[in-house]
């Protein structure tokens, strides 16, 4: 009976501390925060990515790969993740998956011999002009509901966050 008391008294207490925390996390977003706002927009952004990505048997961040490949000489691996902005081994993994798949393939490079070169297939060709042109439509919505002083602002406001953000990891 006194264990059973005592759990009780445990998940009693451990609701109140959740209930303190959630209220206290509600009160902070009641002034929607710029990293919040930045975080779940591309959240969005990345959803709708994916869902049409899904279509073609691949993901957003394939399509980026796609998309970030030189499509006439390919690209040094060695290039694509600071590029993209992606770690390594998430990129090592992208690219072996997308290898598979038969929409890149890697050659080695004509001057360095410890580094190859990422090239798009016949495939990967195509998958890249589908990936731009989904780029290119969701540009275009967006043009067409922003005034071109709002989208210069955007771009602004962007830039200052990227900029304070590489000052705080240098």
């Amino acid at each position: 009976m006194k264990s059973n008391y005592k759990k009780l008294t445990q998940i009693y207490y451990a609701c109140i501390i959740l209930f303190y925390i959630f209220k206290l996390i509600s009160n902070l977003m009641s002034k929607p925060t710029i990293d919040y706002a930045l975080r779940t927009a591309w959240q969005a952004v990345q959803k709708m990515y994916n869902e049409r990505a899904k279509s073609y048997g691949a993901t957003m961040t394939q399509a980026f790969v796609l998309l970030s490949i030189d499509p006439k000489v390919g690209t040094p691996s060695t290039a694509l993740g600071p590029l993209m902005g992606i770690e390594a081994t998430s990129l090592s993994r992208t690219l072996k998956l997308m290898e598979e798949k038969g929409v890149i393939k890697k050659a080695a490079h004509p001057t360095d011999g410890r580094s190859v070169i990422i090239q798009l297939t016949k495939e990967g060709l195509k998958m890249r002009d589908e990936s731009k042109k989904e780029v290119f439509h969701f540009n275009e919505v967006i043009d067409q509901q922003l005034s071109k002083e709002k989208l210069q602002n955007f771009f602004e406001v962007i830039e200052v966050i990227k900029s304070y953000a590489n000052e705080q990891i240098e």
